[in-house]
């Protein structure tokens, strides 16, 4: 027997064309199913990205901790000279900056970070040991033991740097000397020194006061290896220059620049009034104009 549209089939109501009809209600549900299908797909590739990332960041965290570090070659210190410079510390600093570099409230600052390139620049221009306390510790002769002209005084001012660098760190002395820290291009030297320190040194390096008691040295006496050295650690009011702010090419030109000046003949302060720029040439105009034309008011009056 042949089914008709009005019997349904074993499977159910027959459609227009032959074929079963489906329910609106399965209809609607398949639907559904078809338009969350794609939505399913997309949090599964989220959730499949996610755990990756967990993943990586997990293996990466284990071998940070557990990698072997690679191995770099350090030099060792000369222990002999270390044990010298200890001798030498407990003679001559141990008093004012403590037995372990620590320092000693209102005596000494701590040598902890200072490197023997400060030990170098304060020892052998003689501004330690000071004196007395004051605002700044000045430029004077060095004492014997330590006076950078003599082979002894060089010895002994290599040890001391020793210790303090073995024990405490910082910034190191150039391994070149003298006439090596001399850069090429002392014009590119005089554009960084007015640049960074004709603020306080002047354009020639001669000095200038300062606030408080305090004041930036003239440059003139300094050798090349103090003020490479300075420019490292930065003594008294002085900013540090590290390697990133002045390579050490831009130190050694600047050191041209300045021995140019103090020792070359090199008068960029135009007319010799002083050495120290424009200023002193504008207060003698100044001065001598002003007298001038007092001189020629009077001049006038008393011919009136």
């Amino acid at each position: 027997m042949t089914d008709s549209p009005d019997h349904p089939g074993p499977d159910g109501p027959a459609g227009p064309d032959g074929s079963p009809a489906v329910a609106d209600g399965q209809d609607t549900a398949a639907t559904t199913a078809k338009k969350a299908r794609p939505h399913g797909k997309f949090r599964r590739r989220v959730a499949a990205v996610a755990a990756l990332g967990v993943g990586l960041i997990a293996v990466g965290g284990l071998y940070a901790v557990f990698a072997p570090e690679p191995q770099t070659a350090q030099a060792q210190p000369d222990q002999a000279l270390v044990a010298r410079g200890a001798e030498l510390y407990n003679e001559t600093c141990i008093s004012c900056h403590g037995s372990n570099l620590q320092g000693v409230t209102n005596r000494g600052p701590a040598l902890i970070g200072v490197g023997d390139a400060a030990v170098y620049f304060q020892v052998s221009s003689g501004r330690m040991p000071m004196a007395r306390q004051e605002a700044q510790a000045e430029r004077k002769k060095p004492i014997a033991e330590f006076d950078p002209d003599t082979p002894e005084g060089q010895a002994n001012l290599e040890a001391l740097g020793a210790y303090v660098q073995a024990n405490g760190g910082g910034p190191q002395v150039p391994q070149q000397t003298g006439a090596a820290l001399i850069g090429s291009d002392p014009a590119r030297g005089g554009q960084l020194f007015r640049l960074n320190c004709s603020s306080c040194h002047n354009f020639t390096g001669v000095g200038g006061a300062l606030s408080s008691g305090k004041y930036a040295p003239p440059l003139a006496p300094a050798n090349e290896e103090q003020i490479y050295t300075a420019m490292l650690t930065g003594p008294q009011n002085m900013p540090r220059f590290s390697d990133q702010q002045l390579t050490s090419d831009e130190k050694k030109d600047i050191i041209a620049y300045v021995k140019s000046v103090s020792e070359g003949g090199n008068n960029v302060g135009g007319y010799a009034a002083g050495g120290i720029g424009p200023t002193s040439e504008g207060i003698i105009i100044f001065i001598v104009g002003m007298a001038g034309l007092i001189g020629f008011a009077m001049w006038l009056g008393a011919k009136s």
